[in-house]
């Protein structure tokens, strides 16, 4: 048990940190050396580039690497860091660039919900940065999951924190490798920007696959209504509202940017933004409506599986009907009464099956001109 003093914060990585009710908010750059680092090392490249040049790093010592300045030709620098365990290359980073204990507190403890923060803007605070914290989405063998991204803008620099390492910005890589391309004329902001609109082109192909699994559900329903298809609505609705809940918040970190000018970010980028906000707007419409086709087809499910029930009992419930005269008869001449006067007759037994015979036909071909079968 927790003392009543004390509330434990457990982030989703190591380290577990025990914070004082009342305490400071934010996690101090000497407090981030205290933290225990997790069992995996970060992975760190740098991608330095202008419009004629570009240069690809992967860190492995990072103290030597940060005590030596940028090339000249470099216009944007691009520090990518992959896992957040690492808490002395976070350490590092967060002391060289100066980034804000608050942002940083937002960083290690995943998962946040995505915003915008500016920070430092005037004399004697720290530089002048832009905190983006967006969510990604990434398939595996577990299901659909949401993944924390972390961004510092600055005007030459961008630094960016995944919880792990996946090629999401792989196409962004090979664009900076290709000349005269508006990325690499383009300041830190059009990165920021492009690393984002990657963000958000990952619902596309998610959303479509989705579509095409409720198309098929709904096949199916239609003809059988399997048990097991339920369980597969059910997980569709869930993985639906986890998209809800990454896209709608980011809608307003696009909207925010678009919106508030800050120092960091460069007219063109505020001008993709309308765009990248457009895009948020489709997929979130794209989302609500296979929200809806979701609950349609569990209403269908539902209606599928109370129809066959109703076949079912309709079905027993002629049988049952042909069967009662039959078993009216049955009872009466299987009473243990001496005096029957068919009983003594040769002709009596068979008379009995013509007799129930005819009824159970006649009821059946009733039945099947009404169409009740």
């Amino acid at each position: 048990m927790l003392d009543e003093t004390q509330f434990q914060y457990i982030p989703k990585y190591v380290p577990r940190v025990r914070h004082t009710l009342g305490a400071a908010p934010g996690v101090e750059h000497d407090e981030i050396a205290a933290l225990p680092s997790g069992p995996e090392r970060a992975r760190v490249t740098c991608i330095d580039y202008s419009p004629a040049h570009v240069q690809t790093q992967e860190i492995d010592d990072l103290e030597p690497f940060l005590g030596i300045h940028r090339p000249e030709w470099s216009i944007v620098r691009w520090i990518n860091v992959d896992g957040l365990t690492d808490m002395t290359v976070i350490h590092a980073l967060a002391t060289k660039y100066e980034l804000h204990p608050l942002a940083v507190e937002d960083l290690l403890y995943v998962p946040q919900r995505p915003k915008v923060e500016p920070y430092g803007s005037g004399e004697g605070e720290l530089r002048s940065r832009l905190f983006i914290l967006a969510r990604t989405l990434q398939t595996g063998e577990a299901g659909l999951h949401s993944e924390q991204v972390s961004m510092f803008l600055g005007h030459n620099t961008i630094l960016t924190f995944r919880e792990a390492t996946n090629n999401a910005w792989e196409p962004i890589r090979l664009r900076l490798q290709v000349k005269n391309t508006r990325l690499r004329n383009s300041d830190a902001s059009f990165l920021m920007y492009s690393l984002l609109d990657a963000i958000i082109d990952r619902f596309y192909p998610i959303l479509e696959s989705y579509g095409d699994h409720m198309e098929e559900l709904e096949a199916l329903i239609l003809e059988r209504s399997p048990r097991a298809t339920i369980n597969e609505i059910n997980q569709i609705k869930r993985d639906l509202l986890l998209m809800r809940r990454v896209a709608w918040p980011m809608r307003e970190v696009v909207s925010t940017l678009q919106r508030e000018p800050h120092e960091c970010l460069g007219e063109t980028t505020r001008v993709y933004l309308r765009d990248l906000y457009d895009h948020v707007v489709q997929i979130m419409d794209i989302i609500e409506t296979y929200r809806e086709m979701a609950a349609d087809l569990t209403d269908a499910y539902m209606s599928s599986i109370s129809n066959r029930m109703n076949e079912i009992m309709k079905a027993l419930t002629v049988i049952s009907t042909i069967f009662i005269p039959l078993t009216f008869l049955a009872g009466v001449y299987g009473m243990n009464f001496h005096h029957f006067p068919e009983l003594d007759k040769p002709w009596a037994y068979p008379v009995f099956w013509i007799v129930c015979a005819t009824l159970a036909g006649g009821m059946f071909v009733v039945f099947r001109r009404r169409r009740w079968l």
